[in-house]
């Protein structure tokens, strides 16, 4: 694990350089100018924080077929400023209404709401313009899939569109009612998977793996996303606000859709374990080279915030 964890810590090293190097005040060619409030609520919102997981999930998928390193990292940043504009909308008084994240205060906390909306909508389209950078893959056509699928991971059938079943699973636009376990799943899986499953998937295409190897990736992703998942809703009810950096036990309070208020505690747990069983299958074409990815699997069930 501490060969694990220092693997991890150098791609969040990496990744914070490389972040901060892209939220820069300076404009790019076709730029006008970058305001300085908007940048501040940007860097506000990405810098100093996290475990840049996603990141590392592609450049460790890259890495077992090949792939160039700082290619794969600069996709890795491109899909962790698009997560963090989803936390940035996500916290918003319309959405969870968050007052903390990452131990700080919120974006709309920092600044207010109207700053913190551009800020995401800076973000989001940030995202799609450094994915589309020669530096990430040379062939273009890579590149299109990139941002083809990232935007499908993103969007109405995937992050957004699970977003909205979330907000409706609360009740907010008609009456509650409780969704079944696969209705959760399906929720979850556009929700938070489907951003985790991408970064397994763009790592194997930025190595220019087989359809064979692609599926197994999209089944590692997929295992690995749910078990995310559930661990969350699992901090969520045993964790603390100091531990977590933001507010527990807001989830049983909100009513939300989850697969412990379906399985109870116990049997989340029991699942959680069998999604790390699916995700070690997935890699088993693999070989030992599959190794760091596999106690990536376990980490992600076993954190701790």
């Amino acid at each position: 694990m501490s060969s694990f964890a220092d693997r991890l810590n150098a791609v969040a090293a990496q990744s914070e350089a490389l972040l901060a190097q892209l939220l820069g005040d300076a404009p790019l060619p076709g730029e006008t100018a970058r305001p300085e409030r908007l940048v501040a609520a940007m860097r506000h919102a990405v810098l100093g924080g996290g475990k840049r997981l996603r990141p590392f999930l592609v450049v460790e998928s890259a890495a077992l077929f090949g792939a160039n390193r700082d290619g794969a990292l600069l996709a890795g940043c491109a899909l962790e400023l698009l997560h963090c504009y989803s936390l940035v909308h996500d916290d918003l008084p319309a959405m969870d209404n968050d007052d903390m994240r990452r131990g700080q205060p919120t974006v709309h906390k920092a600044y207010d709401e109207a700053t913190a909306i551009l800020a995401g909508d800076a973000l989001l389209t940030l995202a799609f313009d450094i994915m589309a950078r020669d530096e990430v893959q040379a062939d273009p056509m890579v590149r299109i899939a990139l941002v083809r699928e990232l935007a499908r991971a993103s969007g109405l059938g995937g992050m957004a569109g699970g977003q909205m079943l979330d907000l409706a699973a609360e009740g907010r636009f008609a009456g509650k009612r409780a969704l079944s376990e696969q209705e959760i799943v399906t929720l979850q899986a556009m929700k938070t998977g489907a951003l985790l499953r991408f970064a397994c998937r763009a790592g194997a295409l930025l190595g220019r793996a087989n359809a064979t190897q692609l599926a197994a990736m999209e089944q590692y992703g997929a295992a690995i996303g749910e078990a995310f998942q559930i661990a969350d809703d699992l901090l969520d009810v045993e964790g603390d606000a100091a531990t977590l950096g933001k507010a527990a036990g807001k989830d049983a309070e909100a009513g939300k859709a989850t697969q412990i208020a379906a399985l109870g505690i116990n049997g989340a747990r029991a699942k959680l374990e069998s999604l790390i069983e699916q995700a070690d299958r997935a890699l088993a074409p693999f070989g030992p080279k599959a190794d760091t990815l596999r106690t990536a699997a376990r980490f992600i069930a076993e954190r701790r915030n």
